[in-house]
């Protein structure tokens, strides 16, 4: 039996076994995990941008005097 035909077959199971509990059955058999969408370099890199680029305005419009 190859391993995709293993895998289907699990699941079949898996469904058939649940068909009788009727409401009592779990919304996903996979396991969730608490994570962030988006990883902590990603989020990192986004603030630094972000706060950079707002005190690059902040010098910028200090420089010249308030006329941007």
């Amino acid at each position: 039996m190859t391993t995709s035909k293993r895998l289907s077959d699990r699941k079949v199971e898996r469904f058939q076994k649940n068909i009788k509990k009727r409401g009592l059955v779990p919304e996903t058999t996979t396991k969730k995990k608490d994570s962030y969408p988006v990883g902590p370099i990603v989020l990192g890199f986004f603030v630094f941008v972000v706060i950079g680029s707002s005190l690059f305005q902040i010098i910028r419009t200090a420089t010249s005097g308030g006329m941007a």
